[in-house]
């Protein structure tokens, strides 16, 4: 099979030349078209309507930089050897999108080629080793050129057998994005509980009213929006609607507040930095979390070293329970919950380590909110690598209400963050699956038959 295969030069596969994408400063965005970049290429291997920025962008423009169904999407540059070239494909989205200047666009002739083949060749090692033959290393980062990108070989099945490899790969790749969709609502159904108790004070403003008791002037719009719901609000269980105050209080700090609930840093409840290797107590191997793989609340992926080949970054031990939160350009979002041992962190994450048990949701929720890690790449300083110090994340004020009240939450939302973990923990595992079947089914090791029953046992 796989060797009696043909092959050809990328560019024979080419509907349209290669083109690079748009250069758009971060001083125009915000609005406009949606706009893929970097992040979202090393964040999606997949792409369909996901998040990403927005742009303006002219009628001459979107002609020449529109994305299409089946589009590849290849990394120009990175910052390690290992991300050169990285490919995506776009799979559609319900508006129009455009890319960056830093990706190179091929849309594949699907006359001749399935796009979503051409995918997994690029993620398989005979693809991953035909980009390296082209990367260039330079000072701090790795490219390719589409010049180059042209001229590398592509194993070429005949056209059904593309089909088929793509749609066993594609299986398992439908399953974990059927878990990344169902994380995100446990994330939502968590973030949004935690901002209605101790964000938006809703549990405080009922029971303020109720009492007839006078609401500040600030929260005045929050309590009028209470007050229209009427029987729509959900009543919480009478030992956790007493667990909240019936009236506020003003901090100097952070404004009106539940009162008997107190204004503090993390560090109060959550150590930073708790350990790390050194030469004198290091393992012989670490599975190594990096900011690069780490996003909006999830390990994408962790590489395992031996601890002399690590990355001299690789040092902070992770606990069961901690929170991550990336400190170079924290605005990438690189933050995630801990649910195992046995990881090794950056340095360049802030690692927050409850001091209590009971704390550990609060913690995550509270650090990784939207306005909270916009607030840190705000703070941020450096050209090249913009950071914050890990003790600007310790030392982050917030709300905090009494112990009782965060064990009850915690009974509420670390079921969903745990879930989330298992999501996680069934997803690589399907990853793990389907890296190992990509390299047997292009060399011809296993055939397509065996590779469906192998999938359709997992369901």
């Amino acid at each position: 099979m796989g060797n009696e295969w043909s092959t050809c030069k990328f560019s024979e596969l080419y509907a349209v030349p290669s083109r690079n994408g748009l250069t758009k400063p971060k001083k125009v965005r915000g609005s406009g078209y949606k706009f893929i970049n970097m992040g979202e290429i090393f964040a999606y291997d997949r792409m369909s309507n996901i998040p990403c920025d927005r742009v303006p962008v002219t009628d001459k423009e979107l002609k020449t930089s529109l994305l299409k169904n089946n589009d590849l999407l290849f990394a120009r540059q990175s910052l390690v050897l290992s991300g050169a070239g990285k490919c995506s494909i776009f799979l559609g989205d319900n508006e129009p999108v455009v890319f960056e200047s830093h990706l190179i666009r091929v849309r594949p002739n699907e006359n001749i080629v399935d796009p979503q083949y051409l995918f997994y060749f690029f993620k398989s090692p005979l693809g991953r080793a035909e980009i390296w033959s082209i990367t260039e290393q330079g000072a701090g980062q790795a490219g390719i050129r589409g010049s180059d990108l042209e001229t590398i070989t592509v194993l070429l099945p005949e056209r059904e057998e593309q089909k088929a490899i793509a749609h066993v790969l594609g299986a398992l790749d439908d399953r974990i994005e059927l878990n990344r969709r169902m994380n995100e609502t446990l994330e939502g159904m968590a973030q949004a509980l935690f901002k209605s108790w101790f964000v938006d004070f809703d549990p405080v403003i009922d029971n303020a009213m109720a009492l007839g008791k006078e609401i500040p002037a600030e929260l005045s719009e929050r309590a009028a929006a209470r007050a229209a719901l009427g029987d729509k609000r959900k009543p919480l269980p009478e030992e956790i609607r007493t667990l909240f105050p019936n009236e506020f209080t003003h901090s100097t700090v952070l404004g009106w507040i539940p009162k008997g609930w107190e204004v503090a840093s993390f560090s109060k409840y959550a150590v930073l930095n708790q350990a790390s290797w050194t030469k004198n107590n290091s393992p012989e191997n670490v599975q190594y979390v990096d900011l690069a793989n780490t996003k909006n609340g999830k390990v994408n992926l962790v590489v395992p070293y031996t601890f002399s080949d690590a990355p001299s970054r690789a040092r902070r031990i992770l606990k069961k329970y901690d929170t991550i939160v990336g400190t170079v350009r924290p605005g990438n979002r690189s933050f995630a919950f801990i649910h195992g041992e046995g990881l090794t962190g950056s340095t360049g994450f802030a690692v927050m380590s409850p001091k209590e048990r009971h704390v550990r949701a609060f913690i995550y929720l509270a650090l990784t909110r939207d306005e909270v890690i916009d607030n840190f790449a705000h703070l941020a300083d450096g050209a090249a690598y913009p950071a914050v110090r890990p003790d600007v994340v310790a030392n982050t004020e917030a709300v905090f209400p009494s112990h009782d009240l965060m064990r009850a939450f915690d009974t509420f939302a670390y079921p969903w963050i745990e879930k989330m973990g298992q999501h996680d923990m069934g997803a690589g595992a399907l990853a793990n699956l389907r890296d190992t079947l990509l390299p047997k089914l292009l060399s011809g090791e296993i055939r397509i038959p065996d590779a469906e029953k192998l999938v359709e046992g997992l369901t």
